[in-house]
């Protein structure tokens, strides 16, 4: 259908490019001045680890510059979009192509045919390369930007509780009945209140329950520690507890995170927020092809009229609230407010038709 309303082809490659260009243009100067923002903020804590140096810095400049260029290439689009139609209007060149017959629709249809270009781009980029780096860096950040550990298979700093007790596992590998945890440690709680804190270097699944070996156990009330060659707990937790305790949908792909959920969701845990990211994985990217639709009302009105700025600042506004109605969905998702169908899809069709009402209500 879009490709219907494409007027000719020497129109659509010249607009287009154009928009690509300047869209590309607006991103590398959005990455280049919050990259060096956020890394002079961080900078300390790198190099605050013993043996960073410039390699390490640069190390976080490769992982974080792919976070900042998916989190602002929708505000690219946007910001291309709007300089290459108000460009457009302020040379005539809008006022030929209405006056050649060529409608509103149109005139946009090469730029949302190159910002469908732009969100197939942008989904492959966050499956292959954001995702990964976003697992990276967190990692990296929890080691305090030290040495990774070599093993990515391995969940850390997991938290499971177990009716009153608390048990922390500072890594958890392996899959299914293979899952081994290191270094656990066991809160004893009865009515809210500490009884014991068991610890030890490792545990492992026994039938339906969890072996602590070499334990040692601390009473709060004597203040007395006894050894336990191995010690029984956590009965009845299942080993996804701590394999899957803290999934992040930003640093899965859309299949690995599919996986996940489906593996949670066997296990009867809630996936609600995962469903949303997941489903967000895709209209985040898409979000680039409403851009040129909410800010085509800077493309029409006459230059010298003087309203050209305020068509501008209008498109802008459409754009943004459009990302902050985003964000709120996302957020009401991930506490469980909006079911998570509605939370990814629910701006991108509000917009869409919010859109294409101002696009036919003032020039068609």
């Amino acid at each position: 259908m879009i490709l219907g309303l494409l007027s000719s082809p020497t129109i659509t490659f010249y607009m287009a490019r154009t928009f690509l260009v300047r869209t590309l243009a607006v991103l590398a100067a959005l990455v280049i001045v919050l990259q060096a923002l956020d890394l002079l903020g961080e900078s300390g804590n790198i190099l605050a680890y013993p043996g960073n140096g410039d390699a390490q810095l640069w190390q976080y400049v490769a992982l974080r510059a792919p976070q900042i260029i998916a989190r602002f290439l929708p505000f690219s689009v946007l910001l291309g979009t709007l300089v290459t139609l108000a460009t457009l209007n302020q040379n005539s060149e809008i006022i030929s192509m209405k006056a050649a017959g060529i409608s509103a629709h149109q005139i946009l249809a090469p730029l949302i045919v190159a910002s469908i270009g732009v969100a197939v781009v942008s989904f492959m980029f966050n499956e292959r390369i954001v995702a990964r780096a976003t697992a990276t860096l967190t990692a990296w950040q929890a080691a305090s930007y030290g040495p990774l550990p070599p093993d990515r298979g391995i969940a850390s700093n997991v938290w499971v509780r177990d009716g009153d007790d608390l048990i922390h596992v500072d890594q958890a590998s392996g899959r299914g009945a293979g899952v081994r945890l290191s270094n656990v440690t066991v809160y004893d709680r009865s009515g809210g209140t500490l009884k014991t804190i068991v610890d030890a270097p490792a545990a492992r699944q026994v039938g339906a329950a969890w072996q602590l070996q070499q334990a040692r156990s601390f009473d709060i009330a004597s203040g007395k520690v006894t050894r336990v060659p191995t010690l029984i707990f956590g009965r009845g937790i299942t080993p996804d507890r701590f394999t899957l305790a803290d999934v992040d949908a930003d640093e899965h792909s859309f299949a690995s995170l599919r996986d996940s959920i489906t593996e949670l969701h066997e296990a009867g845990r809630p996936t609600g927020p995962l469903e949303a990211g997941l489903w967000h994985k895709i209209s985040g990217p898409m979000s680039a092809i409403l851009m040129p639709l909410l800010a085509g009302v800077a493309a029409f009105g006459l230059a010298r009229s003087g309203r050209l700025f305020i068509r501008a600042v209008i498109g802008m506004a459409l754009g943004f609230t459009y990302f902050v109605a985003d964000n709120f969905a996302l957020a009401m998702g991930n506490l469980g407010a909006y079911p998570p169908l509605l939370a990814a899809w629910a701006p991108f069709v509000l917009f869409l038709l919010i859109g294409e009402a101002v696009l036919i209500r003032t020039e068609e």
